[in-house]
């Protein structure tokens, strides 16, 4: 009996001892790192290349990330203001992202060949997440856009499919306090890109990514259509007032770019 004692109170000694589990880092402080030390922009500040290797080499950092996103509870989450909440989802897509990645490369090629002929990379289970298994999808869909507080399409240009036709993978983590700012920032640079957004003065037509056409309907009931977003920003698609009237008055023709699976890797 005295034995018995003796383990349990050695046991509540031990318990006591433990530290407790850290909370959540609001600041995303660790992704933040993981990004500065393997995300670089182009010269031109339009598209980043990430060095997936050295991603691999920290990979426990990235999990013990990951792991703590898994953390959060959803009382917690939805106590959070929305633009805290919106920069928690982009922050935790982009992670299990880039943790996907890893679990082929270096021989992959496009995120497109996890899943095989009949699955699909965003939607396979890849993080514990606000109470469930969640797949990219789940969080992209159902916890992003599905949100009833999603308002802004320009969450498009911040998650990241891990590819070249993609926009960016922002080498610093996404804050609530600066999400509004980061959003426009991403948003300009990706239209800024002519490889996938650019005005063709020969045709008179705006040539823009797949995503205005996929999403088309986020920023109809969000932005007053892809038109009148696009109309923000003249200087970054390079408009001229002409081009800008025909736009608005509905008569500039629309086409899409070729999406480019490559993976976003960088490369030597």
């Amino acid at each position: 009996m005295r034995i018995l004692i003796a383990i349990l109170l050695l046991a509540t000694s031990v318990a006591t001892a433990a530290p407790a589990p850290a909370a959540f880092d609001r600041s995303h402080a660790a992704w933040d790192r993981l990004l500065d030390m393997h995300v670089q922009w182009n010269a031109a500040g339009t598209a980043t290349a990430v060095d997936y290797a050295g991603f691999s080499r920290d990979r426990q950092a990235l999990r013990l990330y990951l792991k703590s996103v898994a953390s959060v509870g959803t009382a917690e989450f939805r106590r959070w203001p929305q633009a805290e909440r919106h920069a928690f989802l982009i922050n935790a897509y982009n992670a299990a992202t880039v943790e996907l990645v890893l679990t082929r490369y270096p021989e992959l090629k496009s995120i497109k060949e996890i899943g095989g002929w009949f699955g699909s990379p965003w939607k396979q289970q890849v993080l514990q997440l606000l109470g469930g298994q969640r797949s990219l999808d789940d969080i992209e869909h159902t916890l992003l856009r599905g949100a009833v507080d999603y308002t802004d399409p320009r969450i498009h240009f911040a998650v990241n499919c891990a590819s070249l036709g993609c926009p960016a993978l922002r080498p610093e983590a996404y804050l609530g306090t600066r999400l509004n700012q980061q959003l426009d920032d991403q948003t300009r640079r990706f239209l800024r890109d002519r490889s996938r957004n650019h005005y063709d003065r020969r045709r008179g037509e705006l040539r823009v990514s797949r995503i205005f056409d996929w999403y088309a309907g986020d920023f109809d009931a969000h932005s007053g259509g892809v038109n009148a977003f696009l109309l923000r920003y003249p200087a970054e698609l390079e408009l001229d007032v002409e081009a800008v009237q025909r736009l608005r008055a509905g008569r500039m023709p629309l086409s899409y770019t070729g999406y480019d699976w490559r993976l976003n890797r960088r490369r030597p």
